[in-house]
């Protein structure tokens, strides 16, 4: 089979560098072109990021002599020698959809990473064991943008993700309000402990931004495609809470959910059991086994524990219970870098491989 050619935007940030370890050896990507700012550009791979490495694994010798581009003024020439981009760029949000715009009016489709284009209404937000149907938006946005390949299509926030697979096999049983209190690791803000002192022994109740995601992009994911559009769900009610936690890597959910009638624990353990992937059947190399995990003991799931769960792309559930005001409620765990973001993206790009959008 031959690979695709890959560029990774952002190479040089926290979840650039979990791109780039991710996709060492994969069966059907090749890492080609890696860009960033451009105070990096000019310098290979390991000369801009040996200092500022933040994972245990050590830089892919594949990529270490790789020159890196200039993320925004080489856009032309990245995007004429590569298949798509991931992109992890760190800018502001008119500027991040400015930039993946520009991208897919060159005919090159962007896997994005970032939270800029989540709400647009033609740009599908997937998760792939979830929505991958949303796929077909991209038919739409094509003809908007006046394109033949370029488009683009994002992952959904790395928070939401490890609660937004428990809740939509519950939707069927009248599911009307879910109340969410994330524990958000420091890997998040693209941080590590040593250049976040204040984290220590300290739990800080507010990560700018991050409410908002949570309530508003699952209604999305659980929307439907109307008129060329994707009109999110509107009768159920989210309200979230975000904590920012001394974890390195790992997003822990406390979530309340609630029914318009009673529903029992055990007809929930079903729900998940008995889930329907539909992804399933397509042996995507990134998709987990096994998507969702139920664990029986009461202090599981655990960030040391099962962050790593399916390489870290599956779901840990846990502590499934009725609650005292009539709803159920349970904790949900999965790992932010790597489910929650460039391992995300790269299930979504293998996806949309297979459904030839890429």
């Amino acid at each position: 089979m031959k690979k695709f050619k890959v560029g990774i935007l952002g190479a040089t940030g926290t979840v650039g560098q979990r791109f780039v370890t991710l996709l060492e050896g994969h069966p059907w990507f090749e890492v080609t072109v890696l860009a960033a700012s451009k105070s990096s550009a000019g310098k290979t791979y390991e000369e801009a990021v040996k200092k500022r490495w933040t994972l245990p694994k050590g830089i892919p010798e594949d990529v270490k002599n790789i020159v890196l581009k200039d993320a925004i003024e080489d856009f032309k020439e990245i995007s004429q020698n590569v298949d798509f981009v991931f992109c992890a760029i760190n800018l502001a949000k008119s500027d991040t959809i400015e930039l993946e715009k520009r991208y897919a009016k060159c005919e090159c489709p962007v896997i994005s990473n970032n939270s800029a284009n989540r709400m647009s209404s033609d740009v599908p937000m997937i998760l792939p064991e979830v929505n991958p149907d949303h796929a077909r938006i991209i038919d739409y946005q094509k003809k908007r943008l006046g394109t033949k390949r370029g488009f683009i299509a994002v992952k959904p926030n790395c928070s939401l993700q490890c609660y937004v697979p428990a809740i939509f096999p519950l939707l069927p049983l009248g599911l009307k309000s879910v109340n969410v209190c994330t524990c958000q690791a420091i890997s998040g803000a693209g941080k590590t402990f040593k250049d976040f002192p204040e984290i220590l022994d300290n739990l800080i109740p507010y990560i700018p931004g991050e409410e908002e995601k949570s309530q508003l992009e699952p209604l999305k994911i659980f929307g439907k495609i109307e008129n060329g559009k994707i009109v999110s769900e509107g009768s159920l009610k989210i309200s979230a809470m975000c904590f920012r936690a001394p974890i390195s890597d790992g997003h822990t959910a406390a979530v309340f959910a609630g029914f318009k009638n009673k529903v029992y624990e055990s007809t929930i353990l079903e729900k998940w059991k008995n889930y329907k992937n539909p992804i399933k059947s397509l042996n995507l190399p990134s998709a987990p086994g096994d998507f969702l995990t139920y664990f029986e003991e009461e202090d599981r799931p655990q960030i040391k524990l099962d962050r790593n769960l399916q390489k870290g792309m599956g779901i840990s559930l846990g502590r499934l219970k009725a609650d005292v005001s009539g709803n159920i409620k349970f904790v949900s765990m999965s790992h932010n870098t790597i489910r929650g973001a460039a391992g995300g993206a790269i299930l979504l790009a293998e996806l949309l491989c297979k459904m030839r959008y890429i």
